[in-house]
């Protein structure tokens, strides 16, 4: 798999795999963020370890930002990672769909995360995946795909950067 366009993708998710949330304050290291004093930034940026930056690019993968972050993960998070500009998901609008797919326990993200896949294979990492997904992209998704939930009150740990190592590099 040399070649960029087959190479797997990884859908990226920044609260909760990146951003640690949930548990007291105080667990959490904080790490320089490398803004200037009264910079005008998220608080919790300073919980991102810039060590996720080089984890990351050693992945066998393209990343793709697939947060509500949107842009500005690649404005205030890929300097920060030390990563170039990622490609970022874009979400649709609202619509009568994703009042079903709430009923059926679907993630509002799934279908656009699939539908950019566009049958490539995929690992996506996330702290809201659930078997409900995992079932629906099964269904729906022609390629490849691995749902990795991470603790959000943890997130990305060592344990899940080589479970997402062996996947990507076990890819027939």
């Amino acid at each position: 798999m040399t070649d960029t366009a087959q190479r797997p993708l990884l859908f990226l998710d920044v609260d909760g795999p990146l951003i640690p949330f949930g548990a007291a304050p105080q667990e959490y290291p904080t790490y320089a963020t490398g803004l200037g004093p009264g910079a005008d930034a998220n608080p919790l940026l300073s919980r991102i370890n810039p060590e996720h930056g080089r984890w990351l690019a050693a992945l066998p993968c393209d990343v793709v930002w697939a947060t509500t972050w949107m842009a500005d993960a690649n404005e205030c998070l890929a300097p920060l990672l030390g990563l170039p500009q990622l490609p970022v998901v874009p979400w649709p609008e609202p619509s009568d769909l994703d009042d079903q797919d709430e009923r059926d326990g679907l993630h509002w993200k799934t279908r656009a995360v699939v539908d950019w896949a566009a049958g490539r294979p995929f690992a996506w990492v996330d702290d809201e995946v659930t078997e409900t997904d995992r079932v629906w992209v099964a269904a729906h998704h022609g390629g490849h795909a691995l749902l990795h939930r991470v603790d959000a009150r943890r997130g990305l740990t060592d344990g899940d950067y080589a479970a997402l190592d062996s996947w990507l590099r076990h890819l027939p």
